[in-house]
Formats: C-alpha cells, structure tokens, sequence
C-alpha cells in the first residue's frame, strides 16, 4: 500500500489522477493539497495551502510518492516570471517538502521538448526543473513529456483547443510523438510508474504514452 501526495489536482491530468488513485486499491492515502477546497471524498485529505508558503512541518507531507502535475501557461500566469513559479518553484519545493518526510518517489507531468539548455522559454523552464528534481536524488523519479493533451478543461484554452482539432484530424499518419494524448493516459502511466517505484529516473516520451 502506497500513500501519495497529487500536486495539481484541479488540472487536466491531475483530475484524472485523482479519480484513478482514489479507486485504486494500492493507494492507503491520498494527499492532494490546492488552494481552494475540493469535493469531500472517501480516502482524500485535501488541505488548503497557499503554494507560495507551505507549511514545511505539516504531518501530512509524510507520503511514499509524489505525483506533480502541476502546470499553467505563460498567457494564463500573466507573466514568464509568474509562469516559472508554479511549474518550477513549486513542483520543487513540493519536492523537497515531501522528500524531508521521507518520500522516495517522485512522477512530474513534464513536457515533450524539454531541455535545460534550448532557447524556447517553456521547454527551458520544464528542463531545468527535471535537472533539479534529479539533484534532489529520490530513489525513483518518472518524467512523463507529453505532446498536447487531450481532454475537458475547465476553461477552454482557445489555442490548444484549435491545435487538438487539427492534430485530431491528422492522427492517422502524424507520428506518435506529435499525436494527442489523453490526459488520462497520462495520468494511467505517472499512477503505474510511482506504485511500481522502480529505481533510478526513467523518461517516457510522448510517443511511448498511448
């Protein structure tokens, strides 16, 4: 039995997550902590946190796994600054918050693309927090790097909406790494990889999703 903490459970993939490690039988406990409560649910303690503090002495960081799925875009965050705080900053200091508590696993929602060393601001920006989570040393680390997601958000994102469309149409002959992933997959593959916490860091692309 496993206990996990979900960062980033009101998005896209932290959703599905959610919903898959609630019904699993391998999950003892789940901790999903947003700023804003979430529906009660049997087997979830969802504390209300401000991401900019977090309390670091709080019982419920004690977990085996962490799965991150926290993100924003640039448009959205308002700001690069803005944007580098929630999808690097925090998913880092949930890092080493959990890991002071004794998890030793760890599975981020990346992105396809991502270098610390490339010249696009946003595959930067996931790049560099996947080097810094390795330096953290947990014992098992999953990246996940999707290309665009597929699923309901809860505020549309006109550009991604239209981009899925089209891959959509064209995923017949696209390669897998360029074709839409259900956020569901997704979450299917960051639940299997933190439960089965195999050792070392592990990088599944895109393509290696459906």
């Amino acid at each position: 039995m496993t206990r996990i903490l979900l960062a980033g459970a009101t998005g896209l993939v932290g959703r599905a997550v959610l919903q898959r490690a609630l019904a699993s039988p391998r999950v003892s406990r789940l901790v999903a902590p947003t700023r804003r409560p979430l529906p009660a649910q049997a087997g979830l303690l969802n504390p209300v946190v401000d991401f900019d503090a977090l309390p670091a002495d709080a019982d419920w960081w004690q977990v085996d796994a962490v799965i991150c799925a926290l993100g924003t875009t640039i448009r959205d965050a308002g700001s690069k600054d803005a944007f580098r705080r929630v999808d690097h900053a925090y998913p880092l200091d949930v890092a080493r918050h959990a890991q002071a508590h004794g998890a030793r696993t760890y599975g981020l929602v990346s992105a396809m693309g991502a270098d610390p060393t490339s010249r696009i601001f946003y595959s930067r920006t996931k790049g560099e927090l996947e080097r810094d989570l390795q330096a953290c040393g947990f014992d098992s680390l999953t990246f996940v790097r999707p290309g665009l997601l597929g699923g309901e958000r809860p505020q549309r994102r006109t550009g991604e909406w239209l981009a899925s469309l089209a891959l959509n149409a064209l995923d017949p002959v696209l390669p897998l790494r360029y074709r839409v992933v259900p956020a569901e997959r997704v979450a299917d593959v960051l639940l299997a990889a933190v439960l089965t916490a195999s050792p070392g860091t592990r990088i599944i692309e895109s393509g290696e999703i459906r």
